[in-house]
């Protein structure tokens, strides 16, 4: 069994997220009033060219940006007298300076409150362990980057009311289903082999994205930053030891740190059109701050004034040396994130990850696996398989983007069935973190399809991950489950990774790949959070300099499938968008979606590989005799199916076409 012994501050890791609230109008934060905009005109077909997408323009956080910003910050610590560690970051997630006050807590404490409201003692997972300070301000600054956009601006406080287990979070809303990115706070991990470190060599030094040291975070404190209204990063405020999320939105809270976070983005702050508080999924508006304008002291923003008087600069092992550095600008080379080139991808308005020299990380490639399948995926099928989702996405209406009928944006990754990367594109604006959540559902759906899952997870030295497959089996009455008949989407994997099944209804058991409902919270959500335990505490050893050894660039303990890899070297996620890839009845690799509302992301892989099917002959989604939706859970007094994936009722910008999913 796994020992819950944690020295301070290296033990584990968190991932997430806090505190949800409730503010006023998106004006009060500080960014340019709007009114609610109107529809945009309905656009033309695509006919996969380009031309749909508007590439946000290239502005970056200087020296003096960040200075004013600190000092802003540190002003409105001084007036609520709460010492507070203070990160800021560019888009692409390069940590620009770290301020430690004078008095500032040195660690903090994640959360060990379980859903029902327990004390979890010993911990599980990454609950009840301290942090340092500075690491969750960092993945407080990440977040709000990362889920950010320039049709969309998300705090950690938004983040917070999109991942628990009940949507909306509160005590009255017990029996609704779980968040819609329920499991997200698991990504961008510090050992994901897609995110960059910190430290790259010479032109490719602030190539992105960067990793976080917790993961995402919805501790209140973690806003972004937009400059000319174009996003250029995030600002993020730890100070009050307590990294944790709050379960009920129906109250507002008077948050120092986010007060904190609020008066630094001043004069930073985003269009007020495109705040969370602009924005509704499933009937539902989302929250960006509890503190408005009119709450803080007046600004400060004197850096001179505080430097050295008020606390100092700090180098954080692994992400910064203690220096103030400019911001690269998003869309350059240099910030690793940039427009495609004609030979790199056909379709004009798609982005590629580069390595700041000009070549692109990813290119598309053909599969790896020919010695376990019989026809691998060629490179023409990767190909052919991104441009029929990218058309899908180019059509589709995005769920949560401001103006209302702006085009979906999200990240798209193919892998084979070793978990190798064949191609990842992106469009011009879609948010950061859809790019490494992309690939994780790719990897996902492969992985729990494919013959090998139960021998990989068995293999695993933590007898808690192994243990996880016993539970399924027992869940499912079938002995044989995690051997490769049954093809799992994001969302199937999603159904039994919750700690109600059905989802969110009371009274239920817990779902075989999730923690029981007693045990559960967000930083312990199951399978997901054990996979990469290990991993984590031996980041935060390296952070912490307990350990002169990082993480390696590979997440989870599972067997290597080849020497140095494993399927699942970013961890897994568990919700949905994404879909295994067949050729007749042979798994032959995952395609993943993110970075919009799960119903579009489910679509855009599931519509783009049936038309890459249509289009080819060769490859397609899973035969329907085996997808998850076959199987009928038996709950005693109900049978309750799993779902495969869920496409949104009339979804397209260009047709009037309904239920595009239907039949196929």
């Amino acid at each position: 069994m796994r020992k819950f012994r944690f020295s301070a501050a290296i033990s584990a890791a968190a991932l997430l997220l806090a505190s949800c609230g409730g503010g006023g109008d998106s004006n009060d934060f500080g960014g340019t009033p709007s009114p609610s905009p109107a529809p945009s005109p309905t656009p033309a077909p695509i006919d996969g060219t380009g031309g749909a997408y508007t590439p946000p323009a290239q502005e970056s956080l200087s020296v003096t940006d960040v200075q004013k910003i600190i000092a802003q910050a540190v002003g409105e610590a001084k007036a609520r007298n709460l010492p507070s560690v203070i990160a800021v970051t560019d888009r692409v997630g390069n940590v620009l300076a770290v301020f430690e006050m004078t008095g500032a807590r040195a660690t903090a404490t994640t959360s060990a409150r379980t859903a029902l409201g327990a004390i979890n003692s010993p911990p599980i997972d990454v609950q009840g362990v301290e942090v340092p300070a500075a690491a969750g301000a960092i993945a407080k600054a990440v977040t709000g980057a990362y889920l950010s956009s320039g049709g969309n601006a998300f705090s950690s406080r938004t983040a917070s009311q999109i991942i628990q287990e009940h949507f909306p979070p509160a005590p009255t809303t017990a029996g609704l289903e779980g968040g819609p990115l329920f499991g997200v706070q698991f990504s961008q991990l510090p050992c994901s082999d897609l995110n960059q470190r910190f430290g790259n060599p010479g032109a490719a030094a602030l190539i992105g994205p960067k990793r976080s040291p917790l993961g995402l975070s919805a501790d209140p404190g973690g806003l972004p930053l937009y400059k000319n209204g174009v996003l250029v990063g995030a600002i993020g405020v730890m100070g009050d030891g307590d990294y944790g999320y709050d379960p009920n939105i129906l109250d507002i809270d008077v948050d120092d740190e986010e007060a904190i976070a609020l008066a630094g983005i001043q004069g930073f702050a985003p269009p007020g059109a495109i705040t969370a508080n602009r924005i509704s999924i499933d009937g539902t508006q989302l929250r960006f701050s509890d503190i408005v304008v009119s709450d803080l002291s007046p600004l400060q923003s004197n850096f001179a004034a505080i430097n050295g008087t008020s606390g100092n600069l700090i180098a954080v092992t692994g992400y910064t040396t203690g220096a103030i550095i400019a911001g690269a600008a998003y869309g350059t080379e240099a910030s690793g994130v940039r427009a495609s080139t004609v030979g790199e991808f056909k379709n004009r308005d798609a982005f590629v990850l580069t390595d700041g020299t000009g070549t692109n990380r990813f290119p598309i490639r053909a599969a790896t696996d020919a010695g376990d399948v019989t026809t691998p995926l060629t490179a023409a099928e990767t190909r052919a398989i991104l441009e029929e989702a990218f058309i899908i996405m180019s059509r589709a209406r995005a769920q949560i983007r401001q103006p209302l009928d702006s085009r979906a944006q999200v990240s798209i990754s193919i892998v084979d069935t070793h978990g190798e990367i064949l191609g990842i594109i992106r469009s011009p604006d879609a948010p950061i973190f859809g790019t490494d959540v992309s690939l994780q559902k790719a990897r996902t759906a492969s992985f729990f399809s494919g013959s090998e899952a139960a021998s990989d997870l068995l293999g695993n030295p933590d007898t808690d991950v192994a243990a996880f497959v016993g539970r399924m089996r027992t869940f499912l009455n079938d002995p044989n489950a995690l051997t490769g008949k049954t093809a799992f989407a994001d969302r199937s994997g999603g159904n039994l990774s919750r700690p109600y099944f059905p989802d969110g209804e009371l009274g239920r058991p817990n779902g075989p790949l999730s923690r029981p409902i007693a045990d559960f919270n967000v930083f312990a959500t199951g399978l997901q959070a054990a996979l990469i335990f290990p991993n984590l505490g031996q980041h935060l050893a390296f952070v912490t300099g307990a350990s002169p050894t990082d993480t390696p660039m590979r997440c989870t303990n599972t067997p290597d499938v080849t020497a140095g890899q494993n399927r699942l070297e970013n961890g897994i996620q568990i919700f949905p968008g994404s879909v295994p890839i067949y050729r007749g009845n042979q798994l032959i690799g995952g395609l993943g979606v993110s970075g919009d509302g799960i119903d579009q992301d489910d679509m855009i892989s599931f519509l783009g590989l049936h038309n890459a099917g249509v289009r080819l002959g060769s490859i397609g989604n899973a035969p329907k005799a085996m997808r998850a939706d076959n199987i009928v859970v038996d709950l005693g007094n109900a049978n309750v199916r799993l779902r495969y994936v869920n496409c949104p009722f009339a979804p397209f910008l260009d047709t009037n076409d309904q239920n595009v999913c239907e039949g196929l």
